[in-house]
């Protein structure tokens, strides 16, 4: 595709568009599971998540690029644990599509392009944070996500508090 900038010096990359449209495609091939514990394997990659069949959340587990060396099962493994005993919600309404990624590099491409394409309701409610800690800011305030599916009565879970979105 030719350039459409009067700038004859300015380049504009169309890779962008290219790992959207590759990962959308792969990730809509890749078969919709239940989420459940262990459902993913110990690989870095990306996952969507889906609310009563509608996309709500897109994330990512990258080994080499977090202290935790978190994979997709870590990760859709903490989801479980902390969608489980939610008000309004039930996990059985919860499922996932997820690919595996070798390059770390790719790993956070792809999850950028798809957040920005499709733009979740469940990215930046505080769904993905990790419960913070002391002095965090933020943390007297209650989460989007928190405020659309309070923890149930009696939940033992610790739940993340803030507005940031981190993975």
């Amino acid at each position: 595709m030719a350039d459409q900038t009067s700038d004859p010096h300015e380049f504009v990359f169309e890779l962008d568009r290219a790992i959207r449209d590759q990962v959308i495609d792969k990730l809509n091939e890749s078969p919709m599971l239940p989420l459940d514990r262990n459902c993913a394997p110990q690989k870095s990659g990306i996952y969507a998540l889906y609310f009563k069949n509608t996309l709500v959340y897109i994330g990512k587990a990258s080994k080499g690029t977090t202290k935790s060396k978190r994979t997709l099962r870590s990760r859709l493994n903490e989801h479980v644990g902390k969608l489980d005993n939610r008000e309004n919600l039930a996990l059985a309404d919860v499922a996932c599509r997820f690919l595996t990624i070798e390059s770390d590099w790719f790993v956070w491409a792809a999850e950028f392009a798809l957040i920005n394409h499709f733009q979740p309701d469940w990215n930046n409610s505080g769904f993905g944070s990790k419960v913070p800690g002391v002095g965090r800011p933020g943390t007297h305030r209650v989460s989007k996500f928190n405020q659309m599916f309070p923890p149930s009565a009696g939940s033992t879970a610790p739940e993340p508090d803030d507005e940031e979105d981190g993975d």
